[in-house]
């Protein structure tokens, strides 16, 4: 995110996020108030990351996408490690990736969490 405003918002979010874990009202609304930062920026795929997390935790009343893996598993490894996951850990690794979107490997998890939230919604 390029707009000094938006950063101050992350930044806010992120804070609230560590201190009191995700109340619902709270993050909806100010990710809400955080997208025209990234549609200003001219950021379609931050802008819809944006929309699809707080539509998601409007939803479902949480937030239920784990951390994307750093590498695909193989066929020998178990799963049950990706099935427990920390909900305000990758709440708040998708926000902080949302800070710099330039790096490449921010560009592939911000695309991997909107496959996610997209995934997530049509099977539930």
């Amino acid at each position: 995110m390029k707009n000094p405003k938006g950063h101050k918002l992350l930044d806010k979010i992120q804070r609230n996020l560590m201190r009191n874990g995700i109340i619902i009202n709270t993050i909806v609304e100010d990710l809400k108030e955080l997208r025209p930062y990234a549609v200003e920026d001219e950021n379609p795929l931050l802008a819809k990351v944006i929309r699809l997390t707080y539509e998601h935790i409007e939803n479902y009343q949480a937030f239920n996408i784990p951390i994307p893996e750093d590498e695909p598993l193989d066929e020998n490894e178990e799963v049950s490690a990706s099935s427990e996951f920390d909900p305000q850990e990758s709440l708040d690794y998708l926000l902080s990736i949302m800070f710099d979107t330039t790096i490449k490997n921010n560009q592939m998890d911000l695309r991997e969490y909107s496959i996610d939230l997209q995934k997530y919604a049509e099977e539930n």
